[in-house]
């Protein structure tokens, strides 16, 4: 897989960001430092990616996983992230040089709309690192529903939390519902890994 075209972000930019974001919006963000390598791993693992052509992200924050994804998409293949922190979208816009990549200023919820008028159907997978545990039961119902329609039949939806509360919800809409732990990062998180 080519190697991607993205201007890769400095630590010390990612650091200061996310840190200062995170005093300001805890509740958005869960951790006060973006995922450790040792998850990003967990979580393109789970990915295939000579097939994947359409992936969305949710709640890319300063772009350390979309750097991850970039690298391994297909020449072909879309990235569409959504993300509601205005000062992240223009980081990620001003950062990230790839065509592959389409930030959006929105919320998860909306995620067949985004996905329909960029005259994507459907995805082939869905990573997630918003915090479910704090956002009210509906909308946390709406994102995980409206994740399973925009799936593909063999698409995976693949949540990183650093509580189990999402657990339920994600039972209720898909048909299995794997899990994973990783210790390794700050806090430790846990690893759903959804399929229709």
């Amino acid at each position: 897989m080519p190697a991607a075209t993205s201007t890769a972000p400095t630590t010390r930019e990612q650091l200061a960001l996310f840190a200062k974001n995170f005093f300001q919006h805890p509740k958005m963000l869960g951790s006060i430092i973006p995922s450790s390598r040792f998850l990003i791993r967990r979580i393109v693992r789970e990915v295939d990616w000579a097939k994947a052509r359409v992936v969305v992200e949710y709640g890319p924050g300063v772009g350390t996983i979309t750097q991850a994804l970039l690298a391994r998409m297909h020449p072909d293949a879309r990235l569409v992230v959504l993300e509601t922190n205005p000062e992240f979208v223009d980081y990620l816009r001003t950062t990230f040089k790839d065509a592959r990549l389409h930030v959006v200023h929105g919320s998860a919820a909306d995620v067949e709309r985004v996905l329909g008028e960029r005259g994507l159907e459907q995805a082939d997978a869905v990573i997630s690192g918003i915090p479910f545990s704090t956002l009210p039961a509906d909308v946390r119902t709406a994102i995980v529903e409206a994740t399973r329609r925009v799936l593909r039949p063999d698409g995976r939806f693949v949540v990183y939390q650093f509580s189990p509360q999402v657990l339920s919800s994600l039972r209720a809409a898909f048909a299995s519902v794997g899990r994973g732990f990783e210790p390794r990062n700050v806090p430790p998180a846990q690893l759903f890994v959804c399929t229709p």
